[in-house]
């Protein structure tokens, strides 16, 4: 991490902690007024919001997103003169993203809905979609609708699939239940939890083609068009850019040569083995490792500080110091850790008019979250150490500052550093909630493996064991330096 970063890193963290205190006055209708509209899109560079997982619009191939909508929105900026900066964050995360102007723009094989169109705005419609059902492969029992009584499907969040499914459920006489992503749909049918699925037909024919353990037992019904978002009254130019390339690729037919690409009975997924998976998911898994480690170190680092700090404001004589540390502290252990991580990046650029970069969100929720903890592991430390120590040392002279570093401080570190040590260990495991926000981490590019080749519980093995390992192992060194330390 660069100065900059650092910088900006500690900037933000103080920002924070006096939001947590009360101290922040943003005005945010003075944050939200928009920038001076621009007339041309040349030279420009577009932030652009996508899913994660609704193969074959958008999902990874050997580590790189591509798809429907990447390949038109790649050609689209081409055609028009602009450059675009993909974040996959997964549907309902890259909607959140757009409302906050984290990404000027989202293209995610979005149905136009009068619903939405009272929010973002649209471009031409790109794709007329529609919607199947499908079961387990050895189910015979499910053959249509009718045969759905008394049972429960499942579809995607926020979905064409999700809308069709609700508006027939009443008649038929099931119950629907929504899910983040398609492969985590097929996988709640392949476990029984679910007897069927309702996707958008592109999506689904993919999946069946790569061997998702699906079969469709409907005809496609009639569903929405898909198209470009962006805020209401924000990024006209982009919005315009964006149909005039879209038409001008369908005029050269370099449109119709993508869907092709995609849609006309793409290859099956080779069959490979567990270690044949391995070695396949292996550099992006470590890629992801890599984030989880940067993030943990820079986390804990920042927590031990304002564990310190807040610790010894805990066991302070002033009332004021003890009120803003038992502040700090119930704001972040009394709310969830997704709820921070989604203020923190949603939220607060919002309040603020300036953005926040993933990881800086990322470490700020997990340093403030841990920090808190870190407070408490202080604070007991401390007034687990006789009173007398602390009596002894004030009556051979020693003054208070020097009683706490060589007297009480010396036997209070020893009590706390197992629980460092396991505060250490569940930051760790905390990074894994960041992939919500889209942060790139090892859970996140499990969730992008096996979205391509439904693989799931082979793929999150992996997952597990590569945490499993690195745990063990920071946990072992850990323990020698406690042990090295604190004889």
């Amino acid at each position: 991490m660069n100065i900059f970063r650092a910088g900006k890193l500690a900037v933000a963290a103080t920002a924070l902690l006096g939001l947590a205190g009360g101290f922040v006055g943003v005005s945010a209708a003075a944050a939200s007024q928009p920038a001076p509209p621009q007339t041309t899109v040349t030279g420009e560079t577009y932030v652009i919001g996508t899913d994660t997982t609704f193969a074959p619009f958008e999902y990874r191939e050997n580590g790189e997103l591509t798809g429907i909508d990447m390949d038109l929105i790649r050609d689209i900026a081409a055609n028009q003169g602009f450059t675009v900066e993909i974040k996959s964050l997964g549907f309902d995360a890259a909607l959140q993203a757009l409302q906050s102007n984290q990404v000027d723009g989202v293209i995610a094989g979005m149905s136009i809905t009068d619903e939405r169109e009272l929010i973002f705005d649209f471009s031409d419609p790109y794709f007329d979609s529609g919607v199947q059902m499908a079961v387990a492969e050895d189910n015979t029992e499910i053959t249509g609708y009718a045969d759905l009584a008394g049972e429960t499907v499942v579809a995607k969040r926020g979905s064409e699939g999700e809308t069709f499914a609700n508006s027939i459920k009443d008649e038929y006489d099931f119950t629907v239940k929504a899910l983040a992503d398609s492969a985590t749909m097929y996988d709640d049918v392949k476990a029984g939890n679910s007897v069927a699925v309702f996707d958008d037909y592109p999506v689904l024919a993919y999946g069946i083609n790569q061997n998702n353990g699906l079969k469709s037992v409907t005809e496609k019904e009639q569903g929405s068009s898909y198209g470009f978002a962006v805020n209401k009254g924000q990024n006209p130019e982009l919005l315009a850019a964006f149909n005039t390339g879209l038409a001008e690729l369908k005029d050269s037919g370099e449109y119709q040569a993508i869907l092709d690409t995609y849609l006309e009975q793409p290859a099956p997924a080779a069959a490979s083995g567990f270690f044949g998976l391995l070695g396949d998911s292996l550099p992006a898994l470590m890629k992801g490792l890599g984030l989880t480690l940067l993030a943990t170190g820079l986390s804990i680092l920042i927590a031990l500080v304002l564990g310190v700090l807040f610790g010894f404001f805990k066991v302070s004589e002033s009332r004021i110091l003890r009120g803003i540390a038992g502040v700090y502290v119930s704001i972040f252990r009394g709310t969830p850790l997704l709820v921070q991580a989604f203020f923190f990046y949603f939220g607060l650029p919002q309040l603020t008019g300036q953005s926040i970069d993933v990881l800086t969100a990322g470490v700020l929720t997990l340093s403030l979250n841990a920090g808190a903890y870190m407070t408490e592991i202080v604070r007991g430390g401390i007034q687990s150490i006789d009173p007398g120590q602390t009596e002894a040392g004030r009556s051979l002279g020693l003054g208070y500052v020097t009683t706490m570093r060589r007297v009480v401080l010396p036997q209070a570190v020893k009590i706390m550093t197992p629980s460092f040590i396991n505060q250490f260990v569940m930051t760790l495991k905390d990074t894994s909630l960041l992939a919500v926000i889209g942060f790139a981490e090892l859970t996140y590019q499990g969730q992008q493996i096996y979205a391509a080749n439904f693989r799931t519980g082979e793929t999150l093995l992996i997952v597990a064991a590569l945490y499993f390992i690195v745990i063990n192992l920071l946990t072992m060194l850990s323990n020698k330096l406690d042990k090295r330390f604190n004889k």
